[in-house]
Protein backbone atom coordinates (compact mmCIF):
# COMPACT_ATOMS: atom_id res chain seq x y z
CA UNK A 1 0.00 0.00 0.00
CA UNK A 2 1.54 3.33 -0.99
CA UNK A 3 1.95 5.56 1.63
CA UNK A 4 -0.28 8.77 1.80
CA UNK A 5 1.35 12.06 0.98
CA UNK A 6 -0.60 15.39 2.42
CA UNK A 7 0.70 18.93 2.06
CA UNK A 8 0.87 21.67 4.28
CA UNK A 9 1.64 25.63 3.88
CA UNK A 10 2.91 26.90 7.84
CA UNK A 11 3.94 30.02 8.83
CA UNK A 12 8.13 29.96 9.01
CA UNK A 13 10.00 30.42 5.83
CA UNK A 14 11.50 27.14 6.48
CA UNK A 15 8.74 25.40 5.90
CA UNK A 16 9.11 22.65 8.17
CA UNK A 17 6.82 19.97 9.00
CA UNK A 18 5.36 20.39 12.40
CA UNK A 19 6.60 17.84 14.98
CA UNK A 20 2.78 17.04 15.47
CA UNK A 21 2.36 15.32 12.60
CA UNK A 22 5.27 12.79 12.98
CA UNK A 23 3.89 12.20 16.93
CA UNK A 24 0.21 11.64 15.85
CA UNK A 25 0.76 9.68 12.66
CA UNK A 26 4.27 7.87 12.40
CA UNK A 27 5.25 6.78 9.00
CA UNK A 28 1.74 6.04 8.03
CA UNK A 29 1.64 9.56 6.70
CA UNK A 30 4.29 11.28 4.82
CA UNK A 31 4.06 15.23 5.17
CA UNK A 32 5.64 17.86 3.17
CA UNK A 33 5.53 21.80 3.85
CA UNK A 34 6.15 24.93 2.26
CA UNK A 35 7.29 28.01 4.50
CA UNK A 36 5.43 31.70 3.98
CA UNK A 37 7.90 33.80 5.43
CA UNK A 38 5.63 35.54 7.82
CA UNK A 39 7.22 38.25 9.54
CA UNK A 40 5.02 38.21 13.12
CA UNK A 41 2.11 37.48 14.10
CA UNK A 42 0.40 40.04 13.50
CA UNK A 43 -2.30 41.96 11.26
CA UNK A 44 0.39 43.29 9.39
CA UNK A 45 2.64 39.93 9.12
CA UNK A 46 -0.48 38.28 7.96
CA UNK A 47 -1.17 41.08 5.24
CA UNK A 48 2.14 40.72 4.20
CA UNK A 49 2.03 36.68 2.93
CA UNK A 50 -1.23 36.22 2.72
CA UNK A 51 -1.35 36.39 -0.78
CA UNK A 52 1.52 33.53 -1.35
CA UNK A 53 -0.81 31.21 -0.14
CA UNK A 54 -2.20 30.04 -3.54
CA UNK A 55 1.62 29.69 -5.18
CA UNK A 56 2.66 27.70 -2.23
CA UNK A 57 -0.49 25.31 -2.61
CA UNK A 58 0.62 24.91 -6.25
CA UNK A 59 4.27 23.84 -5.49
CA UNK A 60 2.90 21.40 -2.92
CA UNK A 61 0.69 19.96 -5.95
CA UNK A 62 3.95 19.86 -8.16
CA UNK A 63 5.51 17.29 -5.15
CA UNK A 64 2.42 15.08 -5.61
CA UNK A 65 0.48 15.50 -2.44
CA UNK A 66 -3.11 14.39 -2.19
CA UNK A 67 -4.75 16.96 -0.08
CA UNK A 68 -2.95 20.38 1.47
CA UNK A 69 -4.07 22.61 4.92
CA UNK A 70 -3.05 25.96 5.41
CA UNK A 71 -1.53 25.18 8.77
CA UNK A 72 -2.13 28.67 10.71
CA UNK A 73 -4.55 29.31 12.93
CA UNK A 74 -4.68 33.03 12.95
CA UNK A 75 -3.74 33.08 9.01
CA UNK A 76 -7.19 31.72 8.51
CA UNK A 77 -9.54 33.33 10.86
CA UNK A 78 -7.76 36.85 10.96
CA UNK A 79 -10.57 38.13 8.14
CA UNK A 80 -13.49 36.36 9.49
CA UNK A 81 -15.27 32.98 9.10
CA UNK A 82 -16.14 34.44 5.16
CA UNK A 83 -12.88 34.74 4.27
CA UNK A 84 -11.52 31.61 5.47
CA UNK A 85 -14.26 29.86 3.46
CA UNK A 86 -13.30 31.96 0.34
CA UNK A 87 -9.56 30.91 1.31
CA UNK A 88 -10.14 27.14 1.21
CA UNK A 89 -12.58 27.39 -1.91
CA UNK A 90 -9.55 29.58 -3.92
CA UNK A 91 -7.01 26.85 -2.85
CA UNK A 92 -9.43 23.96 -4.06
CA UNK A 93 -9.97 25.63 -7.31
CA UNK A 94 -6.29 26.73 -8.15
CA UNK A 95 -4.75 22.80 -7.22
CA UNK A 96 -7.99 20.66 -8.03
CA UNK A 97 -6.86 18.94 -4.46
CA UNK A 98 -8.72 18.53 -1.26
CA UNK A 99 -8.02 21.80 0.20
CA UNK A 100 -8.63 23.10 3.85
CA UNK A 101 -7.39 25.67 7.11
CA UNK A 102 -6.51 25.41 10.69
CA UNK A 103 -9.17 27.48 11.37
CA UNK A 104 -11.43 24.74 9.62
CA UNK A 105 -9.72 22.28 12.03
CA UNK A 106 -10.82 23.95 15.47
CA UNK A 107 -14.04 24.62 14.40
CA UNK A 108 -14.76 20.90 12.85
CA UNK A 109 -12.84 19.73 16.62
CA UNK A 110 -14.66 21.69 18.73
CA UNK A 111 -17.74 20.55 17.42
CA UNK A 112 -17.01 16.90 17.20
CA UNK A 113 -16.71 16.88 20.94
CA UNK A 114 -20.14 18.66 21.44
CA UNK A 115 -18.22 22.05 22.50
CA UNK A 116 -20.26 24.79 22.56
CA UNK A 117 -18.97 27.62 25.33
CA UNK A 118 -15.80 27.79 25.08
CA UNK A 119 -12.49 28.56 27.56
CA UNK A 120 -9.51 30.19 24.82
CA UNK A 121 -6.10 30.22 25.66
CA UNK A 122 -3.69 31.59 22.88
CA UNK A 123 -0.27 32.33 21.70
CA UNK A 124 -1.61 35.75 20.27
CA UNK A 125 -1.77 39.48 21.12
CA UNK A 126 -4.97 41.61 21.97
CA UNK A 127 -5.63 42.24 18.71
CA UNK A 128 -5.34 38.97 17.36
CA UNK A 129 -7.42 37.76 19.98
CA UNK A 130 -10.07 39.73 19.01
CA UNK A 131 -10.11 38.28 15.85
CA UNK A 132 -10.34 34.78 16.94
CA UNK A 133 -12.78 35.80 19.23
CA UNK A 134 -15.09 36.93 16.16
CA UNK A 135 -14.06 34.16 14.21
CA UNK A 136 -15.58 31.77 17.20
CA UNK A 137 -18.75 33.94 17.13
CA UNK A 138 -19.33 34.00 13.73
CA UNK A 139 -19.04 30.04 13.90
CA UNK A 140 -21.71 29.37 16.45
CA UNK A 141 -19.63 29.21 19.57
CA UNK A 142 -19.15 31.35 22.63
CA UNK A 143 -16.13 32.00 23.81
CA UNK A 144 -16.78 32.47 27.78
CA UNK A 145 -12.82 34.00 28.64
CA UNK A 146 -10.27 34.87 26.12
CA UNK A 147 -6.42 34.90 27.26
CA UNK A 148 -2.89 35.09 25.53
CA UNK A 149 0.40 35.10 25.93
CA UNK A 150 1.35 38.18 23.99
CA UNK A 151 3.74 36.52 21.56
CA UNK A 152 3.86 37.81 18.12
CA UNK A 153 7.68 36.53 17.36
CA UNK A 154 6.84 33.69 15.26
CA UNK A 155 10.08 31.90 16.35
CA UNK A 156 9.28 32.43 20.27
CA UNK A 157 5.75 30.74 20.40
CA UNK A 158 6.91 27.49 19.47
CA UNK A 159 9.73 27.72 22.55
CA UNK A 160 6.54 27.90 25.23
CA UNK A 161 6.78 24.91 27.68
CA UNK A 162 3.99 22.51 29.13
CA UNK A 163 3.70 23.96 31.96
CA UNK A 164 3.10 27.39 30.61
CA UNK A 165 0.02 26.27 28.75
CA UNK A 166 -1.62 24.22 31.35
CA UNK A 167 -1.92 26.95 33.71
CA UNK A 168 -2.69 29.33 31.19
CA UNK A 169 -5.45 26.89 30.00
CA UNK A 170 -6.84 26.31 33.60
CA UNK A 171 -6.35 29.88 34.36
CA UNK A 172 -9.09 30.68 31.23
CA UNK A 173 -11.26 27.89 32.30
CA UNK A 174 -11.91 28.85 36.05
CA UNK A 175 -12.15 32.49 34.55
CA UNK A 176 -15.96 31.93 34.20
CA UNK A 177 -17.61 28.74 34.92
CA UNK A 178 -20.16 27.20 32.80
CA UNK A 179 -17.09 26.26 30.03
CA UNK A 180 -18.16 22.96 28.02
CA UNK A 181 -14.11 22.52 26.62
CA UNK A 182 -10.76 24.41 25.92
CA UNK A 183 -9.14 25.94 23.02
CA UNK A 184 -5.30 26.16 22.69
CA UNK A 185 -5.23 28.51 19.39
CA UNK A 186 -1.99 29.09 17.59
CA UNK A 187 -0.50 26.62 15.78
CA UNK A 188 3.02 27.22 16.47
CA UNK A 189 2.72 26.13 19.92
CA UNK A 190 3.73 22.67 20.76
CA UNK A 191 0.63 20.89 23.00
CA UNK A 192 0.40 17.60 22.87
CA UNK A 193 1.36 17.49 26.39
CA UNK A 194 -0.69 20.14 27.79
CA UNK A 195 -3.55 19.08 26.00
CA UNK A 196 -3.67 15.02 27.64
CA UNK A 197 -3.09 17.13 31.44
CA UNK A 198 -5.55 19.98 31.10
CA UNK A 199 -8.18 17.22 30.14
CA UNK A 200 -6.65 14.58 32.80
CA UNK A 201 -6.98 17.74 35.28
CA UNK A 202 -10.54 19.55 34.48
CA UNK A 203 -12.46 16.22 32.93
CA UNK A 204 -13.27 18.77 29.76
CA UNK A 205 -12.36 17.85 25.92
CA UNK A 206 -9.27 20.16 24.65
CA UNK A 207 -8.75 21.08 21.44
CA UNK A 208 -5.22 22.68 19.85
CA UNK A 209 -4.36 24.24 16.67
CA UNK A 210 -1.65 22.16 15.09
CA UNK A 211 -3.09 18.37 16.23
CA UNK A 212 -6.14 19.12 15.02
CA UNK A 213 -5.18 20.87 12.19
CA UNK A 214 -3.40 17.64 10.95
CA UNK A 215 -6.43 15.42 12.43
CA UNK A 216 -8.47 17.70 9.56
CA UNK A 217 -6.13 17.40 6.99
CA UNK A 218 -5.89 13.67 7.16
CA UNK A 219 -9.94 13.36 7.21
CA UNK A 220 -9.90 16.14 4.57
CA UNK A 221 -7.99 12.88 2.19
CA UNK A 222 -10.30 10.15 3.50
CA UNK A 223 -7.99 8.88 5.68
CA UNK A 224 -8.48 7.22 9.19
CA UNK A 225 -7.49 10.42 11.63
CA UNK A 226 -7.60 8.31 14.93
CA UNK A 227 -4.39 8.47 17.21
CA UNK A 228 -5.38 6.98 20.89
CA UNK A 229 -3.59 8.09 23.23
CA UNK A 230 -3.35 11.91 22.06
CA UNK A 231 -6.65 13.15 23.67
CA UNK A 232 -10.30 12.93 23.46
CA UNK A 233 -9.95 14.12 19.88
CA UNK A 234 -8.10 11.47 18.29
CA UNK A 235 -9.75 8.31 20.20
Amino acid sequence: MNQPHLGLIVPPKAGEVPIDGPLLYGTRIRFSARGLGLGEISTRGYTEVIDSVIDKALELKEEGVGAISLMGTSLSFFRGAAFNRQLEVEMSRATGLPCTTMSNAIVEGLRGLGVKRVAVATAYIDEVNVQLRRYLEQSDFEPLAIEGLSISDVQQVGQVGTQVLVDLGRRVFEARPGADGILISCGGLVTLDAVRELESMLRVPVVSSSPAGFRDLVRKAGLDARSPGNGRLFD
